[in-house]
């Protein structure tokens, strides 16, 4: 029994997400002529009631769209020093956008509006203008934590008050919906630009889609051909994020429930010391002595996969595809394996 908690990107279609892509009805997409992509934009803008969404091969496409939109050279992009957009993707904001990144130091990765307030540059020319604020919720290396909607409204009042634009990037928002029951067109009404992965927890096999205004996305599509993220027949893909949308959202609970049972079984070993506080579907936890990658192989010999989070951290993702029996089979595991 292999089990794969490397990412919730590990996930494979099911059956019926396989039988939803191979029935699927597909056009150009350029052209703006697949039905079954334009199917899930709509529904997607619809869902943050929003005015358009637009299909990516990628999150960190999408988010860093979003910055290429939302900026001009020499702006800067207030965010957590934890976030996604400044640590995994390749330098990209100085690369696309040739923007700078003013990092705060949030509580695991969640910044608050005082943060953001006291982050802002002066209207001087030795300083970079400041120019958009990126939430990431949930926060990947804060371990799933997520936010409370109303210090993101405290957070969203000073982006207004100082013309500052507000991107979300929800890679795992929906892990957070799942905990806090808020709805999507909630967090919607947050943001100038949303970035929805389609490919973690909700289990499709690709795919990512940035949603905002009209305005926005307009400029969006332009800015995903000279990326070179504008696809052909991608109803295919379009397909099983449908799919996964419709019949994934509600699992996504029991996920989150299953990391803590992880937390659980991590905490009564003896070479954890620290088992991070577990919010959603990531589970980060420290090891005492024993070095990662040592821990790691042994664990691969009982094909148990986890991955090095730096330092002495490990993380490990729960997705649909682990179930009840493979946490019985990891606690087993975790008591017999000889390091």
């Amino acid at each position: 029994m292999k089990i794969d908690l490397r990412s919730d990107t590990f996930t494979t279609p099911t059956p019926g997400m396989l039988e939803r892509m191979f029935k699927t009805s597909v056009g150009d997409d350029v052209f703006g002529e697949d039905p079954t992509v334009n199917q899930l934009e709509h529904k997607m803008a619809a869902m943050f009631q929003k005015e358009a969404a637009v299909f990516c091969p990628s999150g960190t496409m999408t988010n860093q769209i979003a910055i290429k939109v939302h900026t001009q050279p020499q702006d800067q992009v207030i965010c957590d020093q934890r976030s996604h957009v400044y640590n995994y993707e390749g330098g990209g904001m100085a690369f696309n956008s040739l923007v700078s990144a003013k990092l705060i130091d949030g509580d695991r990765g969640r910044i608050n509006a005082t943060q953001v307030s006291s982050s802002l540059n002066p209207d001087d020319q030795h300083f970079p203008v400041s120019k958009l604020v990126v939430v990431e919720n949930t926060v990947n290396k804060g371990g799933g934590s997520y936010y409370q909607i109303e210090e993101v409204r405290r957070i969203q009042e000073v982006a207004k008050n100082n013309d500052l634009r507000m991107h979300l990037d929800g890679a795992r928002l929906f892990n957070a919906l799942a905990e806090t029951g808020e709805s999507t067109g909630e967090w919607g009404a947050l943001f100038d630009t949303i970035s929805i992965c389609l490919s973690k927890g909700l289990g499709a096999p690709v795919g990512s889609v940035l949603i905002g205004s009209k305005k926005c996305i307009t400029q969006a599509r332009r800015v995903r051909k000279v990326l070179g993220g504008a696809m052909r027949q991608a109803g295919f893909l379009a397909a099983a994020g449908l799919y996964a949308l419709d019949n994934h959202q509600e699992l996504l609970v029991a996920d989150n429930q299953r990391a803590r049972v992880l937390g659980t079984i991590l905490e009564a070993q003896s070479y954890v010391s620290k088992v991070h506080p577990v919010d959603t579907n990531i589970l980060i936890f420290e090891l005492d002595q024993l070095a990662p990658q040592h821990f790691l192989n042994k664990l691969s010999e009982h094909d148990v996969l986890a991955l090095p989070f730096g330092g002495q951290e490990i993380r490990m993702v729960t997705h649909l595809g682990v179930d009840d029996a493979m946490l019985d089979r990891f606690e087993e595991v975790m008591k017999n394996m000889k390091l």
